[in-house]
């Protein structure tokens, strides 16, 4: 064949794939679901995945008039990035194996990049428990409340990770490090010499060299009604019908609701409502604390979307009793407050269920005059080399390729811990 692979190439792509399985951190501490090829081709790349059932329990023998059906929500996830890296070495060029050598080592870093990248940018921009500290990270208390939030809405506490931006990152480590603690433990040692925080309070920490931001709040803080006729609460649904008689798939995750303004509300801004409580998912009883949201975007000037949807049972459906997530106290001018008062680093805080990434396939021919090459990582994302000479330029074309998906399924199992926050 014209255009094959050497066996330095092959090598040299082992080492690309065992880097870029290595370089994937954040890849390994979220759910994967494997999809089927020509499935998916048919679906436009899309395909519904369920969320958790949340069960209801009643008291008494006669359970009679308890029997009912059970609401299966199920939310869009989409093989929704083609990320490549192509490049070009002519005949003098080639000379030198090391030149091919250091543009694989980059390729491989970028597309691990990207992968971490879209992983943190769902979790960012989509996790609705919002914590906020007053001051700069610097002790357990700050990672306590994340694990607090998410205790008090009956999170799973297992298969719990955070990731920090470096300098909230080394701020934590600053605390285990300080002249006053004992040196001579693995603990207070880590810390010192690599800056390294590990586990704390029921989450494994991860240190980003890049992080999301969130702008600080402008503007006046907006109001809404929550009366029952104000129709800003939630009814859970499957599916609904269209127009034509398809029934299809419903995505509960959002909402639309009414506000006074939103003109202060860019998609991003963290809220919480007044008189809005939230509640533990499984008892159903209230936290004492402010359920928080995410406003997704912005629609016109007195409606925006936002994440999770208000459940508060105010439409007495089943389905809002099984999925409940909040306690209104009804007002006709409920105060939005937003909680994002400052410009920060978005730390992100998820459960592993919460996120999910798709690994997906490109069907490359390999008899078509191109080399290929494939592999995949411990995660199942495949990474793809091709590379093809063209006799006219003497020049010879690479490319690695990857395609996947991720999607938020559950954006109350994940959040946002924001530091520097004015009270």
């Amino acid at each position: 064949m014209a255009n094959s692979f050497s066996k330095e190439e092959r090598v040299a792509f082992e080492d690309i794939l065992e880097g870029f399985n290595d370089a994937l951190v954040l890849s390994r501490n979220v759910s994967i679901y494997n999809t089927e090829s020509s499935m998916m081709e048919r679906t436009n790349n899309v395909i519904y995945r369920p969320q958790p059932y949340i069960a209801q329990s009643f008291d008494g023998m006669d359970q009679s008039g308890n029997f009912g059906s059970y609401t299966q929500l199920s939310v869009p996830a989409t093989l929704g990035f083609q990320k490549s890296v192509p490049f070009v070495l002519d005949a003098l060029e080639l000379r030198d194996a090391l030149q091919e050598g250091r543009l694989g080592e980059a390729a491989k870093q970028k597309l691990a990049s990207d992968i971490n990248v879209a992983i943190m940018n769902t979790a960012a921009n989509l996790g609705s428990l919002v914590v906020t500290v007053t001051s700069a990270a610097g002790d357990y208390d700050d990672i306590a409340l994340c694990d607090s939030i998410m205790n008090e809405q009956g999170v799973q506490n297992f298969g719990r990770y955070m990731a920090l931006s470096s300098r909230d990152y080394n701020g934590l480590a600053g605390n285990l490090a300080v002249a006053t603690r004992s040196l001579g433990n693995a603990k207070s040692d880590k810390a010192y010499e690599r800056s390294y925080v590990g586990p704390v309070a029921g989450f494994e920490t991860y240190k980003l060299d890049y992080a999301n931001r969130i702008a600080a709040a402008t503007g006046a803080d907006p109001t809404m009604s929550t009366l029952v006729g104000a129709s800003n609460y939630y009814v859970p649904v499957a599916t609904q019908t269209a127009i034509t008689g398809e029934t299809q798939n419903v995505d509960n995750r959002f909402q639309t609701i009414t506000v006074s303004s939103t003109a202060d509300l860019p998609a991003g801004t963290a809220i919480e409502i007044e008189g809005v409580e939230a509640v533990h998912h499984i008892t159903k009883s209230g936290t004492g604390f402010s359920k928080t949201f995410r406003v997704v975007s912005v629609i016109n000037g007195t409606t925006c979307v936002i994440t999770p949807p208000i459940i508060s049972g105010q439409g007495g459906t089943d389905a809002e009793l099984q999925y409940q997530n909040c306690i209104v106290t009804a007002n006709s001018g409920r105060s939005i407050n937003r909680l994002n008062v400052d410009a920060a680093n978005i730390n992100c805080f998820w459960q592993k269920d919460a996120l999910e990434i798709l690994p997906g396939r490109y069907a490359v021919p390999s008899d078509a005059g191109s080399a290929v090459m494939r592999a995949s990582t411990d995660q199942g994302i495949e990474l793809v080399m091709q590379k093809f000479y063209d006799i006219n330029t003497m020049k010879t074309k690479y490319r690695l390729d990857t395609l996947f998906g991720v999607v938020n399924k559950q954006p109350e199992m994940s959040g946002i811990l924001l530091f520097n926050q004015t009270p």
